[in-house]
């Protein structure tokens, strides 16, 4: 199913599970999103046996850097829906039967969804059949088939790439079948990932071979805006208000996934990625993008399925109380893009001063990838970043 229609679909059924909201004209104020938006879609497949807890730890910290990183680009004018999924292989307490793999999440624009599954995962020893995650993650997953479309699987693991029982070269070419890039990212030397299949993997799967060291954590240079950029993120955060049987767990997720990503070190990069309405959009629990992303109404109601703040207003108060939401969200948004403008540009020149450079982690490997693939699919750096 094209994802497009498979996300309408979703939407609509999930407003059809929960209570029926009136659906008059959108309110003015509040822009509408396009109904053309070109699709990256980005399958992670971790290996999480023993000795991948620095990849693993990697992949936390800097998630929302590498979102961020595809939000700078655009496609005929628009930002890209930005759909992640994940999987975890190699790790001994999984299913023998499944080849020690696990689908994790499929794809899902709901990015607290990834984080939090990234924070829950653990490692143990294992047998790591590259090939065999491969293949899963190629006929699992709901791929588009919209030539306009962006489609890549990072895998990353330091076990040679010819394990299990499911030759990669097969993999890897049904992969490339389906448009679908296959990125490999050896946790070791360059030469050793070379010498064990994983050159030949991405080579074979139209995409990008690359080597990282999984025990060390990236180089952030610490600006003057951080801590501000933070704070209005906090505040951003109460502007989402929950609806519906999952807004409250929806939204406890969100404020789980803030304080994960300061206890990582990504506060700020998450921070960036909030502020992005084009990036961070959750329409199906929050009333605020529901309204103005779908249209939707909440006089009709009932008190029960909406956030004590809404249910003890009158019905004709609450659309103006979501108004007022937006609005604040909308300046909050603002002042965090013209924060981060001066971060960048602060950052920018610190590295320069200084002759500093990303070190060799997952997030400048995958960033690598993208910013080679992305161009070669027609999606060009904006002027400035997308749903600002």
């Amino acid at each position: 199913m094209n994802p497009r229609l498979f996300t309408a679909t979703f939407v609509a059924l999930s407003l059809a599970a929960a209570p029926v909201f009136a659906h008059p004209p959108p309110l003015p104020e509040l822009p509408q999103a396009s109904a053309r938006r070109p699709v990256v879609q980005i399958a992670i497949l971790l290996d999480t046996s023993n000795s991948m807890d620095g990849l693993i730890a990697q992949a936390k910290a800097e998630l929302w850097r590498i979102v961020e990183e595809i939000g700078t680009y655009q496609k005929h004018g628009e930002a890209p829906l930005v759909q992640v999924a994940l999987y975890e292989y190699g790790k001994q307490s999984l299913a023998a039967s499944d080849g020690f793999i696990r689908q994790v999440s499929p794809f899902t624009t709901d990015l607290d969804v990834i984080s939090e599954a990234l924070f829950a995962l653990t490692t143990n020893g294992g047998d790591e059949f590259c090939g065999q995650v491969i293949d899963r993650a190629v006929g699992e997953l709901n791929w588009s088939d919209d030539p306009e479309d962006f489609r890549a699987i990072f895998i990353a693991g330091n076990e040679p790439f010819t394990q299990g029982p499911v030759d990669f070269h097969a993999s890897v070419a049904k992969a490339a079948a389906r448009h679908v890039a296959v990125n490999t990212i050896h946790c070791g030397t360059f030469v050793e990932g070379a010498q064990t299949g994983w050159q030949e993997g991405a080579k074979r799967g139209g995409g990008v071979y690359l080597s990282i060291d999984p025990n060390v954590a990236q180089l952030h240079v610490a600006t003057p805006f951080d801590d501000e950029i933070v704070k209005k993120s906090d505040k951003l955060s109460a502007t989402y208000v929950g609806y519906g049987k999952a807004g409250a767990a929806k939204k406890a997720r969100q404020m789980a996934q803030d304080s994960n990503a300061k206890a990582a070190g990504s506060a700020v990069g998450r921070a960036s990625v909030k502020a992005s309405a084009k990036l961070y959009a959750n329409a199906d629990w929050d009333a605020v993008d529901a309204v103005q992303l779908n249209g939707a109404s909440f006089r009709a109601a009932k008190a029960e399925d909406l956030p004590p703040e809404m249910a003890a207003l009158a019905p004709e108060e609450r659309d103006a109380f979501v108004r007022e939401k937006a609005a604040e969200r909308a300046r909050l948004q603002k002042e965090m893009a013209e924060l981060e403008q001066k971060r960048q540009a602060f950052e920018m020149s610190e590295r320069a001063k200084h002759a500093l450079r990303d070190r060799n982690t997952f997030d400048s490997a995958v960033r690598k990838a993208l910013a080679t693939q992305l161009e070669t699919r027609k999606f060009k750096r904006a002027a400035e970043k997308p749903g600002r």
